[in-house]
């Protein structure tokens, strides 16, 4: 049976590899520091097994943690020169493929796809192939290590090098911003745990009408838009705002539609998305990636757009969910 854990080990794997290589680039003035920043991630990859088993404390994931966001927050980190292909042989490449040079990225679907719906089926020796439960999280997984085959054999190359160099490339231009988003869901949960929706619903409810259901629903929105800008995150700031107002406001005093009510405000949530630094994944990696030069470029332009979409879940929820 292949389990869950061995993918997890292969990711923190490929961390280390690229972190050692990240120590090794003279190029890079920050190599210790960046190399231990992701060595850490590689790490904790492959620790947090023995962690969810209890066989190992998990407050060296704590430290961890802190320990990356002192080398981070410090800017012990910086870019290197990969090892890798160079500009003219990268454009060469896309001239002679084309669109073929998407069929590596659009094979990870596809096997995931297999994976969550044939393989999941298939059993060894009494044992299913896949671990229960994570089929598509293994999916994913043996689906990149497929694609990253089907890229090489298409692209001929034969160092095994070049990819994880590439890819190494790719977290330096990235940066700790990668991480972001898994952060803030943590501190999302953090907060929904420590009590933090019930006290900012004890705080709405004591402060709105009673017979306002307009007002309520603006406030939910709002509030959902306000939250995800802090945190950065729409499911982080959902767990709040449906404990705070959502639930107990909306769906309870005013009866509205549950289904409608949760889906409307969760997109709310995504307006805040799209005008927060926060988000690192939509907003600051892109701009990274693109090498933009204004970072907040993108916020800027969807500025506008979150501001109508707002003011339309607003409109929608008020005369389809009650």
């Amino acid at each position: 049976m292949i389990k869950a854990e061995w993918f997890y080990w292969l990711v923190g794997l490929s961390f280390l590899v690229m972190a050692s290589q990240m120590v090794t680039d003279r190029s890079n003035p920050k190599r210790y520091g960046t190399g231990a920043f992701w060595g850490l991630i590689g790490a904790g990859f492959i620790y947090s097994s023995w962690v969810v088993t209890k066989q190992a404390p998990a407050e060296p994931l704590g430290v961890a943690v802190l320990v990356m966001a002192g080398l981070a927050g410090f800017g012990f980190t910086g870019r290197g020169t990969p090892r890798t292909t160079t500009a003219e042989e990268r454009a060469a490449s896309a001239a002679r493929f084309g669109n073929r040079l998407f069929v590596p990225a659009l094979t990870i679907p596809v096997v995931a796809m297999a994976c969550a719906i044939g393989v999941k089926n298939l059993s060894f020796g009494g044992e299913p192939v896949l671990q229960t439960g994570s089929e598509t999280i293994l999916g994913l997984g043996i689906g990149a290590v497929v694609a990253l085959v089907v890229g090489m054999v298409m692209l001929r190359e034969k160092r095994l090098s070049v990819p994880v160099q590439s890819g190494r490339s790719m977290l330096e231009a990235m940066g700790w911003a990668m991480l972001l988003p898994q952060m803030l869901a943590t501190l999302g949960a953090i907060f929904q745990v420590s009590g933090v929706g019930d006290q900012v619903g004890k705080l709405t409810t004591s402060i709105l009408p009673k017979d306002s259901l307009v007002i309520a629903i603006v406030v939910y929105c709002v509030g959902m838009f306000a939250f995800t800008i802090i945190m950065g995150n729409a499911f982080a700031a959902f767990p709040v705002m449906t404990a705070a107002v959502g639930w107990p406001v909306l769906i309870g005093h005013f009866h509205g539609n549950a289904a409608a009510v949760l889906a409307i405000g969760m997109l709310a949530g995504f307006c805040g998305t799209l005008v927060t630094p926060m988000a690192a994944n939509f907003n600051i990696v892109p701009a990274a990636l693109l090498e933009l030069k204004d970072q907040y470029g993108p916020i800027k332009a969807q500025l506008p757009t979150a501001g109508v979409l707002l003011g339309c879940n607003i409109v929608i929820m008020t005369l389809f969910a009650f």
